[in-house]
């Protein structure tokens, strides 16, 4: 029995190891294409994997292009400020960090998870910030624990500082971090942008954000299991932003400035080169402190900032739209000599009022028989009553337009609002109505269904002053992009549109304009004495109706007269153009009083005598710097003159208008 079992058991023992060897060849060979695969088909994947855990990748954040004014005095520069961020490539356990890094740098934990959860958007490799601009005690918590914290580093970042705090802010507008819609934008979908980039968020910084921003770098470091740098493998270094020459004169623009805080008032202003619209000062106040959003704004800064009801964040100068009240009457007259409708020897007699299509409209005073020399320099309405009498509406309407007070200036900074002037077409449009005569009358004087900024003035003077060519304001003069080149001048922009004002023409109404400052004129508060000064004073009511003035008043609203002041010097070689409006500053005396201290300051500059100080005194100009480009040429004279009599350019109560939109 037992000889007849073994045969069975040894083929079945047989069997069993050959399904043993089977099973391990199977398995001897599935393991060898396993590995196969690893080291030959995905050997670079995982070679690069496995570097990537020994790498990491510190970016190096580039510094905005300096920002210089025109003689080459530094405007907006950076500092280097402390970040500390988590590199999530080593971050294991985010509670325990974000308690710990809580704990170490006395910081709100709320505040880094926030912090946290608003980057994880961005590339893994790319450290998380979340206490920027950290103090040194900070600094030094995190660096005695960085071996308990390998996931938490300590940056060094360029941080955007404005030395002079506010002054020219709305120029230069503010950085901040990107928004993740802006990263989408047509604006900025071409630059290379990454969430929590810093890029300019309004005026200069913005409009030349691409010239500005630089190009960031990369430290490549080997790092060992727990992440302690060993060793700097490369460094990409980051290329800094082009230096940037503005057009702008710092102590003409200190002085504008300096000149407003002096009378109290709220406003904008613009002083610029007649011969080619280079801005040398431009303001609007009151202004903000662009430091406070390089170094993250917070929200209870930003909720004052933007319920404060003198709308420091709006730029008055190119947002803000006003009825330019007299000094509207320099438009007029330019229409009404070239229609041929007046000449300079026309003259009106002015009995204290005017009266047009059975209705008065009443002037300032009794001027008596006036021509447009002496209309201007005395602000006579029913002068200007009577030649808007016989222009069209239309005709107005086409020469807002070639002096640049319909639509925008071009002006390079972004957000500017539009000027508008009435039209028979426009009223028609939005009131399916027709323009009457009688409307043309408080036009005339620049009420009515006018409104315009700041700036588009400016360059309605400034195209009186070069005999008609309407230039385009502007703040770039030139950039340095670090490429061996130097500075490059920026292209001037063309001219927009021109009149050919005949020379006797021009001529009457430079008189009229010296006569306002310079004789018993309205703006003899702006008189300059050596440098004749021509200029024109305007006010204008506020942005409400007349019935509801005493309503606004008793809720606590300014409802003071608006004051404008339109100039430029010398009379017969302008050198300088402007406008100055003060918000509420009852007149046009006090706008061409602002002017005066500004004007001087300009000159003074250029004969190399002290600068001015609001109450008589001077001081040494401000040392020259080593400048970038070559700075302007100088030019002519001043010094400082008396008062002139009070402004008595005041709008008429009676006259009905259509007000233009408020920012």
């Amino acid at each position: 029995m037992l000889n007849f079992d073994m045969p069975e058991r040894r083929r079945v023992n047989e069997t069993r190891l050959l399904g043993l060897r089977v099973f391990f060849i199977v398995c001897f060979a599935v393991m060898a294409l396993f590995f196969w695969r690893l080291q030959v088909v995905q050997h670079a994947k995982y070679r690069e994997m496995a570097a990537n855990n020994h790498l990491k990748t510190v970016p190096l954040r580039a510094p905005r292009g300096v920002v210089f004014d025109r003689n080459g005095r530094v405007l907006v520069e950076n500092r280097y400020s402390f970040t500390i961020a988590i590199v999530r490539e080593q971050l294991h356990d985010i509670e325990q960090t974000v308690a710990r890094l809580a704990a170490v740098t006395d910081t709100d934990p709320a505040a880094i998870r926030s912090a946290i959860e608003r980057r994880l958007r961005e590339p893994p490799f790319r450290p998380l910030p979340v206490i920027e601009h950290a103090t040194f005690a900070q600094v030094a918590a995190v660096t005695a624990r960085r071996h308990e914290m390998p996931e938490v580093i300590v940056q060094q970042v360029p941080i955007r500082t404005y030395p002079e705090k506010s002054l020219a802010a709305h120029a230069f507008g503010y950085v901040g971090e990107v928004q993740e819609s802006q990263l989408s934008s047509t604006e900025f979908s071409k630059l290379p942008l990454q969430p929590g980039a810093i890029i300019g968020q309004t005026g200069l910084e913005r409009r030349y954000n691409a010239a500005l921003m630089g190009t960031d770098g990369n430290r490549f470091v080997v790092v060992n299991s727990v992440g302690r740098e060993l060793e700097v493998m490369r460094v990409e270094h980051p290329i800094d932003g082009a230096r940037m020459q503005l057009t702008i004169d710092y102590d003409v623009q200190r002085a504008l400035e300096e000149a407003f805080e002096a009378a109290g008032v709220a406003g904008a202003a613009a002083i610029l080169d007649p011969s080619n619209g280079e801005l040398i000062a431009a303001a609007s106040l009151p202004a903000y402190d662009p430091n406070l959003f390089a170094v993250g704004i917070d929200a209870d800064e930003w909720a004052r900032l933007v319920n404060d009801p003198l709308r420091p964040m709006t730029n008055r100068l190119i947002q803000g739209t006003y009825p330019p009240g007299s000094t509207y009457k320099v438009l007029m007259a330019v229409a009404g000599l070239e229609e041929g409708v007046i000449t300079p020897e026309t003259t009106f007699h002015c009995p204290g009022y005017g009266t047009f299509y059975g209705r008065s409209f009443r002037c300032n005073r009794v001027h008596g028989t006036v021509d447009v020399r002496r209309a201007l320099e005395q602000s006579c309405n029913v002068f200007f009553y009577n030649v808007g009498d016989r222009l069209d509406i239309d005709t107005i309407h086409k020469y807002s337009a070639m002096l640049g007070l319909v639509g925008r200036t071009g002006i390079d900074l972004p957000g500017e609002g539009e000027s508008f002037v009435a039209s028979r077409e426009w009223k028609q449009r939005t009131q399916n109505q027709p323009w009457y005569p009688g409307e043309t009358i408080s036009v005339s004087i620049g009420q009515g269904a006018v409104a315009v900024t700041p700036i588009a003035l400016a360059t309605m003077i400034a195209s009186v002053a070069n005999g008609g060519r309407l230039v385009t304001p502007h703040l770039a003069r030139a950039f340095d992009a670090g490429d061996g080149r130097g500075w490059q001048p920026v292209a001037k922009p063309p001219v927009r549109s021109e009149i050919h004002i005949a020379p006797e023409n021009m001529q009457a109404i430079r008189d009229g304009l010296f006569f306002a400052v310079n004789r018993a004129g309205t703006a003899g508060r702006a008189r300059v004495e050596g440098h004749d000064v021509a200029g024109k004073t305007g006010t204008a009511q506020a942005n409400i109706s007349l019935q509801n003035r005493a309503l606004a008043a008793a809720r606590g609203l300014d409802v003071r007269d608006h004051g404008w002041f339109v100039f430029f010097a010398p009379r017969d070689n302008p050198q300088i153009a402007g406008v100055v409006f003060a918000e509420h500053g009852t007149s046009g005396g006090t706008a061409a009083q602002i002017a005066r201290h500004a004007i001087d300051t300009f000159f003074a500059k250029r004969e190399g005598r002290p600068l001015p100080v609001l109450g008589g005194q001077s001081r040494p100009a401000a040392p020259a710097p080593a400048a970038p480009p070559p700075a302007a040429p100088a030019d002519d004279e001043p010094s400082p003159p008396p008062a002139g009599p009070a402004d008595d350019d005041q709008t008429p109560r009676t006259i009905a208008r259509v007000e233009g939109p408020r920012p």
